[in-house]
């Protein structure tokens, strides 16, 4: 029980800092984004009036005040779950802009996530098991190869050879101008707009999953439990499965956890890229639009996710490995 609630102590404190560090950083942002929406709308070669700028900052509800002051109003307005009007899409607020753009980037970011983990433990399990041999040395080889590749210079790649060249696929956008729908025919249109950008993430996903699972399990490998097995005589399946796979597997849990909070941000650059209407290209939109509200809002449900599932695998590994409750008493 100490383990567990020193873990769940360790999220609050997290928490409190991450959600006061979200309150500070957008506001070291140099610019007023009331000067940005004036100059967007006058262009960029009128001159500013000030009278609009201060109308613009009043009908945006831009914060106001001391710090302290926008602190504690922040504090109040969080914990009723409000985070104002979002300054890019005015006049929607910023729940309802994100729950627009939140399932696209979990079916997108969240399968890509998933599917990366279960092929790169699979091949790194398979690699290890066969250490040493031509399909080691090609998935080694492969993965360090690959994963030296930008992920913008693979997803550009895919846009114009599949995209351009082809017209296999849709270039840009999450579906057509239809208004979408649960019909067959709106989840066929999106599925054909969600596959260069999940081709683009699931090139390099995988990469660390397979070297670490390889890294680990050869090391496995070497231990006594490994040889008293084989000795036992149990078969290669076995020892390689519930038993070197099993433990180092165990690694492996708080990435995957990590990772899969880490959805919840999207995939900036891909979706920038194609276009695609998830919370990475928002959390773009944000930053170069000053859009404080809903880029506090962005971070926020990027931290509290990776806390959350960071606080899932620590205690999913108490619970798996007895040895971890020991030390972290």
């Amino acid at each position: 029980m100490r383990y567990f609630a020193r873990r769940i102590g360790f999220f609050l404190a997290t928490l409190w800092a991450a959600v006061t560090l979200n309150f500070v950083i957008p506001r070291l942002q140099p610019g007023d984004p009331a000067e940005v929406m004036v100059r967007k709308l006058a262009g960029k070669d009128a001159q500013l009036d000030p009278a609009a700028v201060k109308a613009m900052r009043a009908m945006l509800g831009a914060p106001d005040g001391n710090l302290f002051q926008q602190y504690v109003d922040y504090l109040k307005a969080l914990s009723h779950g409000k985070f104002g009007i979002s300054y890019t899409y005015f006049p929607y607020p910023v729940t309802e802009v994100i729950g627009k753009a939140l399932p696209w980037t979990l079916v997108l970011v969240g399968v890509t996530q998933v599917l990366a983990f279960v092929i790169g433990v699979t091949l790194g399990a398979y690699a290890a098991w066969r250490r040493n041999t031509r399909f080691d040395s090609l998935v080694t080889l492969g993965s360090t190869f690959v994963g030296t590749l930008p992920g913008f210079w693979i997803a550009l790649l895919l846009l114009f050879a599949f995209g351009y060249t082809l017209g296999w696929f849709p270039t840009s956008g999450g579906y057509e101008d239809s208004m979408p729908g649960w019909n067959l025919g709106f989840v066929g249109d999106a599925a054909m707009h969600s596959l260069l950008p999940a081709a683009s993430l699931l090139v390099t996903a995988p990469i660390g999953w397979i070297l670490g699972m390889r890294n680990t399990m050869v090391m496995n490998l070497g231990e006594d439990y490994i040889r008293l097995a084989r000795a036992k005589g149990l078969p290669d399946r076995v020892v390689a499965l519930r038993y070197a796979a099993r433990n180092a597997l165990l690694p492996s849990v708080t990435g995957f956890a990590l990772a899969l909070g880490g959805v919840l941000g999207g995939s900036i650059l891909v979706e920038t890229i194609f276009d695609y209407p998830g919370m990475g290209r928002l959390m773009g939109e944000a930053v170069s639009n000053r859009d404080f509200p809903l880029l506090q809002a962005l971070l926020l449900f990027i931290i509290v996710g990776v806390l959350v599932a960071n606080l899932v695998a620590d205690l999913l590994y108490g619970v798996l490995d007895p040895r971890a409750r020991k030390a972290g008493q």
